[in-house]
């Protein structure tokens, strides 16, 4: 079971409402006084502008044929100079999410240099009943709505979608389970995608909820990379500003990491950061970093904290396996369909976001 919601941007769909109003009363008016008899005797009276509306747009009569040539929707360094727009997609995972965090994340995507017009938002809520959290919905649906109906600097569009999956998202298992829990977490991301990627998206944008900061341009410094996938390094922010890695899925393989999986069965997945497995592999958080933003790194797994792809990887299907895939699932599985694809994915050690302390 699932449903949606949107919030489009403010002042345009407001204008082009008040123009429609204005021309159907004035048409209206024009014609009440020759047809108000005959509309009070027809199966199709029109009792109100809604049911005018409504009725319009079920009209067999109305139909119409779109045509999208994607052949002209291109991801480039350009970004936006060449109004490539952007869906930014996050996946509510955790119960533990409050009101705070949820602002900060707002605010952090409202200060971006990248211009919100352009910036379409994707959230997902999965349950674990048939009854949504009604206090969580509403307090995320009254903050949606101050952002959208801004007069100026209004995004594209925010959709809330909210899903049962029928998982604790938030249990712990430790490794024994964990392969299971990034199953989940999988089918999430990749139910997410499915219902909010439109036509018109150039990149997508994967940002974790729990990011507390990253710089305003990193949209801008992400494209002109002009790579399929990229990411920063992701550390744990530190009140001391110490250097505490965090997102250690962002990795390369070694000679040691590749014999390994050679030596176990096709459905054992390789886990990073547990002390029950060590891969052997290169962290990106491990890599040096004071190289600067334009050196960047083939990487051959990705994690999720700040993860910008071209759509059209996503398009010609690079999802995130939910099952076993070359030893992967949920991002690191993505990272590898990505590479049997004949794409390419990279990282910039020196160029850091930061996560919340958990």
């Amino acid at each position: 079971m699932s449903s949606h919601c949107i919030f489009r941007g403010g002042k345009r769909l407001a204008m082009v409402t008040l123009v429609m109003t204005c021309l159907f009363l004035f048409a209206f008016n024009q014609s009440s006084t020759h047809t108000n008899h005959r509309m009070c005797h027809s199966p199709r009276s029109l009792n109100s502008m809604q049911k005018a509306l409504t009725w319009k747009t079920r009209s067999k009569h109305s139909a119409q044929l779109y045509y999208r040539n994607l052949n002209g929707l291109n991801a480039s360094s350009g970004g936006a100079k060449s109004q490539e727009r952007i869906l930014v997609l996050t996946p509510l995972l955790h119960k533990t999410t409050t009101i705070e965090h949820l602002s900060r994340y707002f605010d952090l995507l409202d200060k971006t240099t990248y211009p919100n017009h352009l910036i379409s938002i994707g959230l997902l809520i999965p349950t674990t009943t048939q009854q949504p959290d009604a206090r969580r919905m509403i307090e995320l649906k009254s903050l949606v709505e101050q952002l959208q109906q801004r007069w100026f600097h209004a995004f594209d569009d925010i959709t809330i979608y909210q899903r049962n999956f029928g998982f604790d998202f938030d249990s712990n298992d430790g490794f024994r389970l964990e392969p299971y829990r990034r199953s989940m977490m999988a089918r999430a991301k990749n139910y997410l995608l499915s219902a909010a990627l439109r036509d018109d998206h150039s990149w997508v944008a994967w940002v974790g909820m729990d990011v507390v900061s990253y710089p305003t341009t990193i949209f801008q410094d992400l494209i002109r990379h002009n790579v399929d996938v990229i990411v920063p390094n992701s550390l744990r922010a530190t009140k001391d500003g110490s250097f505490w890695a965090h997102d250690r899925n962002n990795w390369q393989e070694t000679d040691t990491s590749m014999r390994l999986q050679m030596s176990v069965g096709a459905d054992f997945i390789m886990l990073e950061g547990y002390r029950e497995l060590a891969t052997g592999r290169t962290l990106m958080v491990d890599m040096p970093t004071h190289l600067g933003p334009d050196h960047v790194v083939p990487l051959d797994g990705v994690g999720a904290s700040f993860t910008l792809v071209k759509a059209q990887v996503h398009r010609e299907g690079a999802n995130f396996p939910s099952f076993p895939f070359q030893h992967q699932l949920d991002t690191e599985g993505f990272a590898r369909m990505v590479q049997a694809m004949g794409y390419g994915l990279f990282g910039i050690p020196s160029y850091f976001v930061y996560h919340a302390s958990t």
